[in-house]
């Protein structure tokens, strides 16, 4: 199997179209009109299935249980913030008919040609590496669970059914999100449902205050935006005429949704008593019938494997985006290969302290992705009233194009926030640890400061471009 050379304006297999067993041969190239096809509506299951899972209950477990917080107040916390991050998920996907290619290709308006290889390179190891490992340990232990099979053998069996749906590609990650929806939305609901029949939602927390409030809603922005950086690589193939006011609405609704139901429901799931020494996943079902457990466990596995088909795939193509002459056997296929073994080993580093591991994962994804938003969004608005989409077409391909104050930007961003006011276990910044009623706002700052810091900067130093 070969690619177009990235970035170029190649040709795809032939026909490629919308057909579902095809191995996808596009990389971070622009998807010709010839083979557009889809409607926004695919946009609201493909950005629900992945997020109705364990992972997505976590964020309200650790919201009461680490955070201190009541459940009413953990609850508030991750409504307000995962609002937030599906929100500009929404006005992302917007660029995928405009431009046809993935989002971090799209960040080279924001950061130069090369200069976009730092996010994309964070994106690829968080996607590819984090987010797979984070995922397929909560599978794993489901399916631990369930069989009694020992956890790393029912690691590797989760990965391989990840790995296999990212390579074969966009359609075929479409298709099994569409089809994973509606089982995993009844399964969840349903313990959801006895869920709160059993949980003690007048509880009054630890007193985790404002702070532990400003954790949870970094915890649920992080968890929500964290989706951003993929945002039009699942719209990338729809026409350009695609309807912009449901571009925008379906993977917005789609995200919030299944979001801060889960993770409200995981919430809940913390005011109930678990079983001692139990592993997460048990924890969680430990109250619920045998027949239900059951089937939460197995939705558990669909939910983590529907996520990591998008992590891995966009992991791949993140690396795709770089922009540099790849040899043409290092296809994306190869790519989310490569991408899925990193990630098994990050999994497999991380099954015994699960929990620790992904509170921090949670705000350290909030700590990158809260800057670089801030200046892509800044970009965003300033480039309306600045260029035509011809011309921002071109500026994608151009290989001289650079935007220093981008990258400043996003870094200052990040070196102000971070050791100002990161607030983890390993280690805590200057304000909470002499303040800690501020909890943590790191991500806050962090945009911020970096949406400012460019504004002002791109008026001084305007990116520069050889076909400018």
């Amino acid at each position: 199997m070969t690619t177009a050379p990235a970035d170029s304006a190649g040709t795809l297999a032939p026909a490629y179209g919308d057909k579902v067993i095809a191995v996808e041969t596009a990389g971070s190239e622009p998807i010709p009109d010839a083979e557009r096809h889809g409607s926004p509506l695919q946009l609201l299951w493909t950005w629900a299935s992945p997020n109705i899972e364990f992972a997505t209950v976590y964020i309200g477990v650790i919201a009461v249980l680490f955070f201190g917080l009541s459940f009413w107040q953990a609850t508030a916390a991750i409504v307000l913030g995962t609002a937030v991050g599906a929100i500009t998920q929404g006005v992302l996907s917007l660029d995928g008919p405009r431009f046809g290619v993935p989002q971090m290709v799209i960040g080279r308006l924001s950061f130069g040609y090369f200069g976009n290889i730092l996010p994309s390179a964070a994106n690829g190891l968080v996607a590819g590496v984090g987010w797979f490992a984070v995922n397929s340990v909560s599978a794993a232990f489901a399916l631990n669970t369930l069989t009694g099979l020992r956890p790393l053998p029912s690691l590797f069996l989760v990965v391989v059914a990840e790995i296999l749906i990212g390579f074969i590609g966009h359609n075929f990650v479409h298709t099994f999100e569409r089809y994973a929806f509606p089982a995993l939305a009844v399964i969840f609901l349903l313990a959801g449902v006895w869920t709160f029949k059993d949980a003690h939602l007048g509880g009054g927390g630890t007193g985790g205050g404002i702070g532990g409030f400003l954790l949870a809603f970094s915890a649920a922005w992080g968890y929500a935006a964290g989706w951003n950086p993929y945002a039009t690589d699942y719209s990338r193939y729809l026409p350009r005429t695609a309807n912009k006011l449901r571009t925008v609405l379906y993977p917005a609704v789609g995200l919030f949704v299944s979001v801060a139901v889960v993770a409200v429901i995981g919430a809940a799931s913390a005011t109930i008593l678990a079983p001692k020494d139990a592993t997460p996943t048990a924890a969680f079902t430990g109250h619920l019938p045998g027949w239900l457990g059951d089937l939460v466990l197995l939705a558990i596995i669909l939910g983590g494997i529907s996520a990591n088909a998008l992590n891995v795939y966009s992991g791949a193509i993140s690396i795709a985006s770089f922009g540099l002459n790849l040899p043409t056997w290092l296809s994306r296929g190869v790519l989310v290969v490569v991408s899925g073994v990193a990630g098994t080993a990050a999994a497999w580093a991380s099954l015994d302290d699960a929990g620790a591991a992904y509170e921090a994962f949670l705000l350290v994804i909030a700590y990158w992705v809260a800057p670089w938003l801030g200046v892509v969004l800044t970009e965003r608005l300033l480039q309306s009233r600045t260029a035509t989409d011809e011309a921002l077409a071109a500026r994608l391909r151009d290989r001289s194009f650079t935007n220093w104050p981008g990258l400043a930007a996003l870094l200052i961003g990040v070196a102000v926030s971070v050791p100002l006011f990161s607030n983890q276990e390993d280690y805590v910044g200057y304000v909470p640890k002499h303040w800690p009623s501020f909890g943590d706002i790191t991500p806050i700052v962090g945009f911020v400061v970096s949406a400012v810091l460019y504004a002002a900067l791109r008026s001084r130093g305007r990116g520069t471009s050889a076909a400018a």
